[in-house]
């Protein structure tokens, strides 16, 4: 697939209402949706690669693993190693078992599993999780588990009948959301049953692979622009809500897919997203999306005070400089297998994983370290009776009359907060 410089440009319009979002800034309340946007962009680029290498004959499993090692793992493992650090330095017991968590299950493609059980994406603690935006990439790491199979599996059938069946695949992902949404809204956002109609809008514009270059300029430039509309409309309307995603999901994905499809390089909305600081902004996308959530997360931990406007503005300046760095001299080495073998690639990937597991595990066994101090330790006692669903509702009065379905247990009982985030910011000693 050659190189489309848009695509750069989407990335970045993705990333950074991602950003703005967990730095807390109002004007960009639906943010959090540029997460859907990467979902779409990556099951096109994906499915692209992987369609045309069965096509051509010389699709390999270990070749599209090594690639996805060579993207992925550098940076994330540099990024957890520094969080690491300052996350033993920082934190409190529970925090650091709970970050203990987070880490091993990274490694295992698993951490939007740990968050699910844990906390809601909107609640307030998740603001003091460094390696909470690590759930979408687990999302597409699954994701590219069954992507390749799946692909394999029907690669004797001509591409009509993969996408019928890919289409099927995502009316029922669909469908689950709306059940999610009821019954377990923590899992209807994290989990990849609700998210994989996402990804597959974009595999399902791969595997089209229409020539869309025939339509009509006038046609294009509107649909084009109709889908970064949709995008950025997205962004400033939607809130955050038990129902997402769901319906109001959908104009930012089929907005993705327009622009995909339609947003090329001789379109207005294509020369707008290869403009150069937004494909400079898209080429360090990843390293920045790593960067961000730690980034804020330890300044909230280590700040006695809120954070003003302009903490925050420095705080994505650091962002930005971390990203450019890990990018110019992390990501792009080892992307370069004359620099890098493939040996070497599975060799660290194993060897650095192996090891953040093990450590991940040790914050975990040992309740972050709480025996290094005894008045810290007791922090770690859970509150009896509450639900982890209690932790998503902002605006629950649990503190004295806890909603049913925030009870795990007949009669709730007063304690010390499940997680020490609660005494950086004592709004409820029941539900966080």
């Amino acid at each position: 697939m050659h190189y489309r410089p848009e695509i750069d440009g989407l990335r970045a319009i993705a990333v950074v209402p991602v950003i703005f979002f967990h730095a807390g800034f109002d004007f960009i309340g639906g943010g959090f949706a540029g997460v859907d946007v990467f979902f779409v962009v990556s099951g096109f680029l994906i499915t692209s690669i992987i369609h045309r290498e069965i096509r051509e004959g010389r699709f390999s499993i270990v070749s599209f693993y090594e690639r996805r090692a060579r993207r992925l793992a550098p940076a994330l493992f540099f990024v957890c190693v520094v969080s690491a650090i300052f996350a033993v330095m920082w934190m409190l017991p529970q925090e650091l078992n709970d970050f203990g968590k987070s880490l091993y299950a990274i490694n295992l493609f698993g951490s939007n599993f740990v968050f699910w059980n844990e906390t809601g994406y909107f609640a307030p603690s998740s603001e003091l999780m460094p390696l909470l935006h690590t759930w979408s990439l687990a999302v597409e790491e699954q994701f590219y588990i069954v992507l390749p199979l799946f692909l394999l599996a029907l690669r004797r059938y001509p591409v009509e009948t993969v996408l019928k069946v890919l289409v099927a695949g995502c009316v029922l992902s669909f469908g689950a959301t709306q059940i999610l949404a009821r019954v377990d809204p923590a899992a209807n956002f994290y989990l990849l049953p609700s998210r994989l109609w996402e990804l597959g809008v974009g595999a399902m514009l791969a595997l089209a692979g229409e020539d869309y270059s025939r339509l009509s300029k006038g046609f294009r430039e509107f649909a084009a622009g109709f889908g970064l509309f949709a995008i950025v409309a997205s962004y400033l309307l939607v809130r955050e809500s038990a129902f997402y995603p769901g319906w109001t999901t959908v104009p930012v994905v089929l907005g993705t897919a327009s622009v995909l499809a339609f947003g090329r390089a001789d379109t207005l909305v294509g020369r707008l997203l290869c403009a150069r600081p937004l494909v400079a902004i898209g080429l360090i996308s990843y390293s920045l999306y790593l960067w961000h959530q730690p980034v804020l997360a330890f300044a909230r931990l280590r700040a006695i005070d809120e954070i003003p406007p302009v903490g925050y503005i420095l705080l994505l300046g650091l962002c930005l400089v971390l990203a450019y760095l890990s990018w110019r001299y992390i990501e792009l080495p080892f992307r370069k297998p004359a620099r890098v073998a493939r040996g070497v690639v599975f060799a660290l990937t194993l060897t650095v994983g192996g090891a953040a597991m093990v450590a991940g595990l040790s914050l975990d066994g040992t309740d972050g370290f709480a025996s290094r101090n005894r008045e810290l330790a007791r922090l770690i006692e859970p509150s009896v009776g509450l639900a982890k669903e209690c932790d998503a509702v902002i605006d629950l009065k649990c503190a004295t009359s806890p909603k049913p379905e925030m009870r795990s247990g007949a009669t709730p009982t007063p304690g010390i907060s499940s997680t020490a985030s609660s005494l950086r910011n004592p709004t409820c000693g029941w539900c966080n």
